[in-house]
């Protein structure tokens, strides 16, 4: 099984040596409010599963993370991915924005989406 928590730590620190060599400020700033997503793990953070990792640049070059907790989902319309379809054509045809397909289907891989894949139409969350 993948760690994933190792991964998104390794995908951190090649954005970080990357914008050191091409001279950017590359500083990170965890907002407070969303550091309580992060726990220290051997004086480092890790990110806990079910975690949302996002890592964009601010107003002044520097590196943001932004962190938030994935929401449990309970799926109430499923559909079967037909031949030629993508994520955006079934979205559409749902009366869906591309954004709420996503949030419905938060580990769909659109690049790879198959025939006879199962994708949520509509959620509710358990909060």
């Amino acid at each position: 099984m993948a760690n994933h928590g190792a991964a998104a730590l390794l995908l951190i620190a090649s954005v970080l040596a990357a914008a050191a060599l091409s001279g950017a400020d590359a500083r990170l700033t965890v907002r407070p409010n969303m550091a309580a997503a992060l726990r220290a793990a051997n004086g480092r953070f890790a990110v806990r599963p079910g975690t949302k990792v996002t890592l964009r640049r601010d107003a002044h070059g520097g590196y943001v993370v932004d962190v938030a907790a994935v929401p449990d989902l309970t799926c109430n319309t499923v559909r079967g991915v037909q031949a030629d379809e993508t994520c955006f054509s079934v979205a559409q045809g749902a009366g869906l924005t591309q954004d709420q397909f996503l949030a419905f289907n938060p580990n769909i891989n659109c690049a790879k989406i198959f025939v006879g894949q199962w994708v949520c139409l509509d959620a509710t969350t358990s909060a």
